[in-house]
């Protein structure tokens, strides 16, 4: 009889660990996550600089969207949650949407070889951030779901673990299109 309670205690135990060890892979999978979306927008914002100096002749009266592009890369080593992060991205996106509508308009700008290679590196990068967001959310889901669900809440509660906030849009007009107009 003793060895039963033994071997079911030692069970109970495997079993708590387990749950407790997915919950810390769970988690660590969601951080990696946030950070190839963080490395991503860094891309971004880092290309940035030499996509205004290349426009910055060509547009001199959209010096407002420019300014805005500078004060925004600048805010962004400021921010630090995952909200900050998402609603500047969100106002990078528009005014980048504004500046390649705009380079419509100057046919010297849409020649010029550096623009033509910022413009492809930058799409390019896009393209890895949205899979990135997309990833993270997938992540977050993934994890928010299995500190919710039985038994897992239990321990999830008992050792503090927390749901991730998602990576979202929160302006609706950063869900519009860009419209330019002179």
């Amino acid at each position: 009889m003793a060895l039963a309670i033994v071997v079911v205690v030692v069970l109970i135990i495997v079993w708590a660990i387990g749950i407790y060890n997915g919950l810390v892979s769970q988690r660590n999978k969601v951080k990696n996550a946030w950070s190839q979306i963080d490395v991503q927008l860094q891309r971004r914002f880092d290309l940035i600089p030499n996509l205004v100096e290349t426009v910055k002749g060509y547009m001199e009266h959209e010096k407002g969207v420019l300014e805005k592009v500078t004060e925004l890369r600048t805010s962004w080593a400021n921010a630090t949650t995952v909200s900050e992060k998402a609603e500047l991205d969100n106002q990078l996106s528009g005014a980048l949407k504004t500046i390649m509508a705009v380079s419509e308009n100057y046919p010297d700008l849409k020649a010029n070889q550096n623009f033509s290679e910022l413009q492809e590196e930058l799409k390019n990068t896009e393209n890895k951030v949205a899979y990135s967001r997309q990833f993270y959310n997938d992540t977050v889901t993934n994890f928010n779901t299995k500190i919710e669900i039985f038994p897992n809440n239990i321990f999830a509660n008992m050792f503090h673990f927390t749901a991730f906030e998602f990576f979202k849009v929160d302006q609706e007009e950063a869900k519009e299109n860009v419209k330019v107009q002179f």
